[in-house]
């Protein structure tokens, strides 16, 4: 496999047809369709599709271009280290983080990072597990800070545990049932929960499935931090999220957490990473600021 090839493929599926792809890398449509066919060669299987329709991707495509991704954007990386190192542009690193982290040790963190790293561009992006996965397996991630149970990630995926967070049901304030003291008493309640993979939602329900306890009936999915808040401030939809996050005084406007017991166990934060691929110096520096600040 040669890295024209690679990029090849990753532009055709970026572009959407060998012809767009070609444009886009100043080639001819003949000397792409070439390159694909000898990478083709190379894998031995067939990795697209033609047809009237346009291009589509095996699944033994699909496969090589998560690799070829991955290993575009690890060379880019490395460009990168190599260009800091003489004395070139900053550093270009995009993470993923939990609402918690944001609302909580965010702005301290940044403020050191920057006067370490005045130059560095950061992207910052909402730390859902559905979004940090691809992210990191693609290599537009760097790493994340998120809520992660270890048994539901993939191989390809590392995770260094730095702290617990405790969830608890909150809802508005003046809610019907804030003085709920039992999980029987919140089981017709209308919720409105993240039910997405790894998400604290569904870590209650399978907690509450656990210790025998009725789960609700009445649940909104939503991926949505900001839909969920919404919800919960406006309407008498309960929600269920870190008691750290709903204890900081800008965060929890016109929300309370309901004292109900027992909860469920705290899920671990920590920084997600892709096995096998070093982080450049600076998301080194970064994820050691956030570990440090995480395991106070």
């Amino acid at each position: 496999m040669k890295d024209h090839q690679l990029r090849g493929l990753v532009q055709v599926a970026e572009s959407g047809s060998i012809r767009a792809a070609a444009r886009a890398m100043n080639l001819s449509q003949s000397a792409l369709t070439k390159a694909l066919r000898e990478l083709e060669e190379d894998v031995g299987a067939e990795l697209l599709m033609r047809s009237y329709r346009g291009i589509a991707f095996t699944p033994a495509g699909e496969a090589l271009l998560l690799h070829a991704r991955l290993a575009q954007a690890t060379l880019e990386r490395a460009r990168e280290e190599i260009r800091q190192l003489r004395g070139g542009a900053g550093a270009r690193l995009a993470i993923a983080l939990t609402p918690l982290v944001a609302a909580t040790i965010l702005p301290p963190i940044l403020a050191e990072f920057r006067r370490a790293q005045p130059d560095a561009s950061l992207s910052l992006e909402e730390g859902l597990l559905t979004h940090v996965l691809p992210g990191l397996m693609e290599g537009r991630l760097d790493f994340a800070l998120a809520l992660a149970n270890p048994d539901d990630l993939p191989y390809e995926v590392l995770f260094e545990p730095l702290a617990q967070a405790q969830a608890v049901p909150t809802g508005r304030l003046g809610h019907p049932l804030a003085e709920a003291r039992s999980w029987g008493e919140l089981k017709d309640a209308s919720w409105v929960l993240n039910l997405t993979d790894g998400s604290l939602g569904n870590h209650l329900l399978r907690w509450l499935a656990s210790q025998g306890l009725e789960a609700p009936k009445n649940i909104v999915r939503c991926a949505s931090l900001t839909l969920m808040l919404e919800l919960m401030r406006r309407t008498d939809y309960i929600g269920f999220g870190p008691t750290d996050l709903f204890s900081d005084s800008l965060f929890s406007v016109g929300i309370q957490r309901f004292a109900v017991a027992p909860v469920p166990p705290p899920m671990s934060i920590g920084i997600l990473s892709l096995r096998g691929v070093p982080l450049g110096s600076s998301a080194q520096l970064l994820a050691r600021l956030f570990a440090r600040r995480l395991r106070r």
